[in-house]
């Protein structure tokens, strides 16, 4: 049964007290996230649209996307107003539901890369069985447990954090609600459930990070039978979800992983996992792929005959 909570809600610091500092950064991330939005929007867009892009790897991207702009959006929009607001204050309700959907959609994130390695992997090391391996019943058995995994580590997450009693400050030296700066908050002692947030969020990082690793090593290891130019492919494929998790997994290794303490720094470190890897992934995943950026012009063809048709049949009517 959760304990009584004195305080009803909380102030962020948000990421810098200077009005100057503000203005530049609420343009700066407005226009980051709108890049956000619409970047993964296309890929999503353009996947499910294009008859080409039917494998397993792009049925994963398109998923990858949609997770990212919800993960985003549960962060980003609230620092934009924030930025402008004299009075950064979150609902109690509010706080514990931005934490739910940051652990929700990020747990999502780490098991649909971890599922996109695996991928990966089949298709280089078993090209003969990659159809069977990951047929689509299998692509979408895979893509379910991603969300339920999602779902699980961060039902734990807000269980440990609601049940800790708030009844004095309400500052977060952040801007945006999380597990270890609501702990600092807490009028208790909160050593063990700093452990198991560790054991949950930590371990979860770590375990996910190594399983990527050893799948690339066992890649690599294995294209040193390929030819050159299905070296550089494969090479390039793997290297772009390389980089996605070396952005993603790094900075959220650096702040679960260690006791539950905060640093200064810890703001600027949960910019690269909350704003700058969910940027970053149609740029990687996408722009340097051949047949996605066939695909978008495809569909920009497509649409902007269907707009030019459209009003072309508007004007007759007139």
């Amino acid at each position: 049964m959760a304990k009584t909570h004195n305080v009803t809600e909380f102030i962020f610091l948000g990421l810098s007290s200077n009005p100057e500092v503000q203005k530049v950064c609420f343009v700066m991330f407005l226009l980051l996230y709108t890049a956000t939005v619409l970047g993964n929007f296309l890929i999503v867009l353009t996947v499910r649209s294009s008859r080409t892009l039917g494998s397993p790897m792009y049925f994963f991207l398109s998923y990858l996307s949609f997770v990212e702009i919800c993960y985003a959006s549960t962060t980003v929009p609230r620092l934009i107003s924030d930025l402008l607001a004299e009075r950064k204050a979150i609902s109690l309700w509010g706080c514990m539901s931005q934490v739910f959907f940051i652990h929700f959609f990020g747990g999502i994130e780490m098991f649909l890369l971890t599922v996109m390695a695996y991928d990966c992997y089949v298709a280089i090391c078993k090209p003969l069985s990659y159809t069977t391996i990951m047929s689509r019943q299998a692509c979408a058995l895979l893509v379910g447990a991603a969300w339920v995994g999602g779902f699980v580590h961060s039902l734990a997450q807000i269980l440990l954090i609601f049940h800790l009693p708030f009844c004095g400050p309400n500052v977060i030296d952040h801007y945006f609600c999380d597990v270890l700066p609501l702990l600092k908050l807490a009028c208790s002692d909160t050593v063990l459930i700093g452990l198991l947030i560790i054991a949950n969020e930590g371990t979860l990082s770590v375990i996910s990070f190594v399983v990527l690793l050893a799948s690339y090593v066992v890649i690599l290891l294995h294209l040193r039978t390929r030819s050159s130019a299905g070296r550089r492919k494969a090479l390039s494929t793997c290297g772009a979800h390389v980089t996605v998790v070396t952005l993603f997994f790094g900075p959220c290794i650096f702040i679960y992983l260690r006791p539950s303490t905060t640093l200064s720094v810890d703001k600027t470190v949960a910019i690269f996992y909350t704003v700058i890897t969910p940027l970053l992934n149609p740029v990687i995943y996408s722009l340097r792929n051949a047949e996605v950026k066939k695909a978008m012009r495809r569909l920009w063809v497509r649409s902007l005959q269907f707009f030019l048709v459209r009003n072309k049949v508007l004007y007759t009517l007139k």
